[in-house]
């Protein structure tokens, strides 16, 4: 039999034997000889289809050895929102200024823990976060107590921030707003005797929110939104935001019997 008459031939063996696999015509075939039982088969050279899907990308895994990328450093107020106010809430929280839980929402309660930061820094308090701002960030600026033992609550009349210490160390700075020249707030050492816990209380003076009385009548008190502002105002009381009172009525506050330091 010629050799031009042998692939024609086995191929046309193959159709309707078992165990014997026929390439399909349109793609390129080799003739295998099976070594158990003797029968040829035709066997189809592999090719991609046309509707193979792609391979997946290998995923990139981050450099250990690149540094990270620095956080954003724009100027942000009140109805800011994004990632870099969450980074700053978190930055602020970091070092006890009280914002409350990080939203990334500039709220009041973010406006009153930057004026507080920007109070001991010797900033104006504008509650504005600027770049003057971001560096007393990243430089770490934080008061220290005066106190060094015991639960402590130290009202810092010039530089109006309120500092809850616990064992000398600050657990929270607070912004406040103190007497005015004509009413100070009281110097000297004190306790928290009494609290009014149902939300507002007419006082002769005005609206106290949920307030925690050391002296007399002298309270720390929360006050509406934009009653604090960055200088002493007050009757003689501790205003502070009602967000920051709610906060000071938790366990992690304020309690019967703490001491009050007012200097």
């Amino acid at each position: 039999m010629s050799r031009r008459l042998v692939v024609p031939f086995v191929a046309a063996l193959a159709i309707g034997v078992p165990g014997v696999v026929v390439a399909s015509p349109t793609a390129s075939a080799a003739v295998v000889s099976s070594s158990t039982t003797g029968s040829v088969t035709a066997v189809a050279a592999a090719k991609p289809g046309p509707n193979k899907p792609a391979p997946k990308p290998t995923p990139v895994k981050p450099d250990p050895a690149k540094p990270a990328p620095a956080p954003i450093r724009t100027t942000l107020r009140q109805g800011s929102r994004g990632p870099a106010v969450l980074a700053l809430q978190k930055r602020l929280g970091s070092l006890g200024y009280w914002a409350g839980k990080p939203s990334g929402t500039f709220d009041h309660t973010t406006a009153q823990a930057v004026m507080a930061l920007q109070k001991v820094a010797g900033l104006g308090p504008d509650g504005v976060a600027g770049p003057a701002t971001w560096r007393a960030l990243d430089r770490g600026v934080r008061p220290k107590a005066r106190s060094t033992k015991g639960r402590v609550v130290e009202i810092d009349l010039r530089r109006q921030v309120l500092m809850l210490v616990v064992g000398g160390r600050v657990q929270y700075v607070v912004n406040t707003s103190t007497g005015t020249a004509a009413t100070p707030t009281p110097r000297g050492s004190f306790r928290i005797y009494r609290g009014y816990a149902s939300g507002w209380r007419t006082a002769p003076l005005g609206k106290l929110y949920r307030p925690k009385y050391f002296h007399r009548g002298y309270a720390v008190h929360g006050v509406r939104d934009g009653f604090i502002p960055a200088r002493p105002a007050s009757h003689g009381c501790a205003r502070v935001s009602t967000k920051a009172m709610d906060m000071m009525w938790t366990s992690a506050g304020l309690r019967n019997g703490d001491k009050v330091w007012v200097y």
